[in-house]
Protein backbone atom coordinates (compact mmCIF):
# COMPACT_ATOMS: atom_id res chain seq x y z
CA UNK A 1 0.00 0.00 0.00
CA UNK A 2 1.31 3.63 -0.83
CA UNK A 3 1.05 6.79 0.88
CA UNK A 4 -0.77 6.64 4.28
CA UNK A 5 -2.24 3.71 5.32
CA UNK A 6 -6.07 3.97 6.37
CA UNK A 7 -6.84 2.66 9.03
CA UNK A 8 -10.35 0.91 9.50
CA UNK A 9 -12.08 1.29 12.50
CA UNK A 10 -14.29 -2.25 13.05
CA UNK A 11 -16.97 -1.52 15.56
CA UNK A 12 -17.27 -3.95 18.30
CA UNK A 13 -20.27 -6.85 17.85
CA UNK A 14 -22.54 -6.68 20.91
CA UNK A 15 -23.00 -9.56 22.76
CA UNK A 16 -26.08 -11.63 22.41
CA UNK A 17 -27.71 -10.23 25.39
CA UNK A 18 -26.63 -7.44 24.41
CA UNK A 19 -28.77 -6.97 21.47
CA UNK A 20 -31.90 -8.46 23.06
CA UNK A 21 -31.52 -5.68 25.73
CA UNK A 22 -30.85 -2.71 23.19
CA UNK A 23 -34.12 -4.11 21.15
CA UNK A 24 -36.21 -4.26 24.47
CA UNK A 25 -35.15 -0.70 25.13
CA UNK A 26 -36.31 0.48 21.82
CA UNK A 27 -39.44 -1.19 21.39
CA UNK A 28 -40.38 0.20 25.47
CA UNK A 29 -39.60 3.43 23.60
CA UNK A 30 -41.91 2.72 21.24
CA UNK A 31 -44.67 1.89 23.09
CA UNK A 32 -44.51 4.77 26.11
CA UNK A 33 -43.81 7.00 23.95
CA UNK A 34 -47.26 6.56 22.25
CA UNK A 35 -48.40 6.66 25.77
CA UNK A 36 -46.90 9.41 27.25
CA UNK A 37 -45.44 11.41 24.38
CA UNK A 38 -41.52 11.65 23.22
CA UNK A 39 -40.39 13.55 26.73
CA UNK A 40 -41.24 10.26 28.95
CA UNK A 41 -38.80 10.06 31.00
CA UNK A 42 -35.89 7.22 30.44
CA UNK A 43 -36.96 5.68 33.83
CA UNK A 44 -40.36 4.69 32.73
CA UNK A 45 -38.73 3.24 29.34
CA UNK A 46 -36.25 1.44 31.64
CA UNK A 47 -38.62 0.00 33.86
CA UNK A 48 -40.99 -1.05 30.63
CA UNK A 49 -38.09 -2.45 29.11
CA UNK A 50 -37.18 -4.73 32.06
CA UNK A 51 -33.23 -3.14 32.56
CA UNK A 52 -31.70 -0.56 34.64
CA UNK A 53 -31.23 2.87 33.83
CA UNK A 54 -27.45 2.31 33.49
CA UNK A 55 -27.60 -0.14 30.91
CA UNK A 56 -30.32 2.65 29.15
CA UNK A 57 -27.56 5.18 28.58
CA UNK A 58 -24.79 2.49 27.83
CA UNK A 59 -27.14 1.91 25.01
CA UNK A 60 -28.55 5.22 23.88
CA UNK A 61 -26.88 8.05 25.46
CA UNK A 62 -29.39 10.98 24.90
CA UNK A 63 -33.22 11.32 24.10
CA UNK A 64 -31.96 12.31 20.40
CA UNK A 65 -30.41 8.93 19.85
CA UNK A 66 -33.09 7.04 21.21
CA UNK A 67 -35.72 8.64 18.71
CA UNK A 68 -33.62 8.36 15.81
CA UNK A 69 -32.69 4.42 16.72
CA UNK A 70 -37.14 3.97 17.04
CA UNK A 71 -37.77 5.81 13.99
CA UNK A 72 -35.30 2.88 12.34
CA UNK A 73 -37.08 -0.09 14.04
CA UNK A 74 -40.48 1.74 13.45
CA UNK A 75 -39.56 1.92 9.24
CA UNK A 76 -37.31 -1.64 9.20
CA UNK A 77 -40.92 -3.02 11.03
CA UNK A 78 -43.13 -1.76 7.88
CA UNK A 79 -40.67 -2.45 5.39
CA UNK A 80 -40.42 -6.02 6.51
CA UNK A 81 -44.23 -6.62 6.89
CA UNK A 82 -44.58 -4.92 3.50
CA UNK A 83 -41.88 -7.13 2.17
CA UNK A 84 -43.00 -10.57 3.55
CA UNK A 85 -47.00 -10.06 2.79
CA UNK A 86 -46.34 -9.30 -0.88
CA UNK A 87 -43.94 -12.32 -1.18
CA UNK A 88 -46.20 -14.83 0.93
CA UNK A 89 -49.66 -13.82 -0.87
CA UNK A 90 -50.56 -15.09 -3.81
CA UNK A 91 -53.07 -12.76 -4.54
CA UNK A 92 -51.49 -9.00 -4.94
CA UNK A 93 -54.76 -7.21 -3.42
CA UNK A 94 -54.20 -9.26 -0.25
CA UNK A 95 -50.73 -8.78 -0.22
CA UNK A 96 -51.84 -4.70 -0.05
CA UNK A 97 -54.17 -5.29 2.42
CA UNK A 98 -52.57 -7.56 4.73
CA UNK A 99 -50.03 -5.00 4.99
CA UNK A 100 -52.46 -2.13 5.44
CA UNK A 101 -53.91 -4.07 9.06
CA UNK A 102 -50.24 -4.97 9.72
CA UNK A 103 -49.28 -1.56 9.82
CA UNK A 104 -51.71 -0.83 12.58
CA UNK A 105 -49.23 -2.53 15.09
CA UNK A 106 -46.49 0.16 14.30
CA UNK A 107 -48.98 2.92 15.06
CA UNK A 108 -47.31 5.14 13.15
CA UNK A 109 -49.90 8.02 13.28
CA UNK A 110 -49.44 8.44 17.10
CA UNK A 111 -45.44 8.16 16.63
CA UNK A 112 -44.89 10.50 13.36
CA UNK A 113 -46.05 13.85 15.37
CA UNK A 114 -44.02 12.57 18.25
CA UNK A 115 -41.13 11.90 16.34
CA UNK A 116 -40.43 14.45 13.48
CA UNK A 117 -38.94 17.01 15.84
CA UNK A 118 -36.35 14.75 17.27
CA UNK A 119 -34.90 12.76 13.94
CA UNK A 120 -31.90 14.31 11.45
CA UNK A 121 -33.40 13.49 7.70
CA UNK A 122 -30.56 13.69 5.90
CA UNK A 123 -29.08 11.21 8.12
CA UNK A 124 -27.78 8.35 5.89
CA UNK A 125 -29.14 5.80 7.94
CA UNK A 126 -32.01 7.39 7.55
CA UNK A 127 -32.33 8.05 4.19
CA UNK A 128 -31.41 4.47 3.17
CA UNK A 129 -34.48 3.29 5.41
CA UNK A 130 -36.67 4.90 3.70
CA UNK A 131 -35.37 4.15 1.03
CA UNK A 132 -36.13 0.73 1.33
CA UNK A 133 -39.58 1.29 2.96
CA UNK A 134 -40.55 3.25 -0.31
CA UNK A 135 -39.45 0.85 -2.52
CA UNK A 136 -41.46 -2.20 -0.63
CA UNK A 137 -45.24 -0.42 -0.18
CA UNK A 138 -44.69 1.15 -4.08
CA UNK A 139 -43.67 -2.72 -4.86
CA UNK A 140 -46.96 -4.35 -3.13
CA UNK A 141 -49.05 -1.20 -4.36
CA UNK A 142 -47.70 -2.06 -8.53
CA UNK A 143 -48.38 -5.73 -7.84
CA UNK A 144 -51.85 -4.50 -7.26
CA UNK A 145 -52.31 -2.01 -10.04
CA UNK A 146 -50.27 -4.60 -12.38
CA UNK A 147 -53.10 -7.28 -11.35
CA UNK A 148 -56.04 -4.61 -11.96
CA UNK A 149 -57.05 -4.66 -8.50
CA UNK A 150 -56.07 -1.43 -7.13
CA UNK A 151 -57.51 1.57 -9.06
CA UNK A 152 -54.89 3.72 -11.18
CA UNK A 153 -55.08 6.80 -9.92
CA UNK A 154 -53.65 6.53 -6.23
CA UNK A 155 -50.27 6.54 -5.21
CA UNK A 156 -47.91 6.10 -2.29
CA UNK A 157 -48.52 9.15 -0.54
CA UNK A 158 -52.72 8.50 -0.67
CA UNK A 159 -51.79 5.23 1.37
CA UNK A 160 -49.62 6.46 4.05
CA UNK A 161 -52.02 9.36 4.77
CA UNK A 162 -55.11 7.32 5.51
CA UNK A 163 -52.12 4.78 7.10
CA UNK A 164 -51.27 7.43 9.51
CA UNK A 165 -54.29 9.74 9.97
CA UNK A 166 -56.58 6.30 10.85
CA UNK A 167 -54.13 5.30 13.00
CA UNK A 168 -53.53 8.53 14.78
CA UNK A 169 -55.57 7.83 18.34
CA UNK A 170 -58.71 9.97 19.16
CA UNK A 171 -58.26 12.67 21.58
CA UNK A 172 -58.28 11.62 25.15
CA UNK A 173 -57.90 8.11 26.60
CA UNK A 174 -61.54 7.24 26.67
CA UNK A 175 -61.51 5.23 23.66
CA UNK A 176 -60.79 1.19 24.81
CA UNK A 177 -59.87 -1.25 22.17
CA UNK A 178 -58.97 1.68 19.14
CA UNK A 179 -57.54 -0.65 16.97
CA UNK A 180 -60.64 -2.40 16.08
CA UNK A 181 -62.13 0.69 14.92
CA UNK A 182 -59.04 1.33 13.36
CA UNK A 183 -59.15 -2.02 11.54
CA UNK A 184 -63.08 -1.51 10.42
CA UNK A 185 -62.03 1.86 8.81
CA UNK A 186 -59.10 0.62 7.12
CA UNK A 187 -60.98 -1.82 5.11
CA UNK A 188 -63.26 1.12 3.97
CA UNK A 189 -60.54 2.96 2.63
CA UNK A 190 -59.35 -0.54 1.08
CA UNK A 191 -62.67 -1.05 -0.74
CA UNK A 192 -62.38 2.43 -1.97
CA UNK A 193 -58.67 1.59 -3.47
CA UNK A 194 -60.30 -1.12 -5.33
CA UNK A 195 -61.01 -1.16 -9.32
CA UNK A 196 -62.62 0.07 -10.92
CA UNK A 197 -63.16 3.42 -9.07
CA UNK A 198 -66.58 4.35 -8.07
CA UNK A 199 -65.81 8.04 -8.98
CA UNK A 200 -63.10 10.56 -10.14
CA UNK A 201 -61.06 11.96 -7.16
CA UNK A 202 -60.29 15.48 -6.98
CA UNK A 203 -56.34 16.22 -7.39
CA UNK A 204 -53.94 14.24 -8.68
CA UNK A 205 -52.04 11.04 -6.94
CA UNK A 206 -50.07 11.71 -4.10
CA UNK A 207 -46.63 10.91 -4.05
CA UNK A 208 -44.16 10.36 -1.17
CA UNK A 209 -41.73 13.24 -2.55
CA UNK A 210 -45.32 15.27 -2.24
CA UNK A 211 -45.73 14.62 1.63
CA UNK A 212 -42.17 15.41 2.26
CA UNK A 213 -42.56 18.78 0.31
CA UNK A 214 -45.49 19.92 1.58
CA UNK A 215 -44.84 18.80 5.16
CA UNK A 216 -41.55 20.62 5.74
Amino acid sequence: MTGVEQVKIVQPRLRADAVRNRERIIAAARETMVEFGAEVPFDEIARRAGVGNATLYRHFTDRRELIHHVTLSVMSRLADRAERALAEESDAFEALRRFVHDAVEEQIGALCPLLSDGVDPAHPDLLAARERLDAAIAAAMGAARDSGQLRPDVAVGDLMVALTQLTRPLPGSGCIDFDKFVHRHLQLFLDGLRAPGRSELPGSAVTLEDLRHRCS
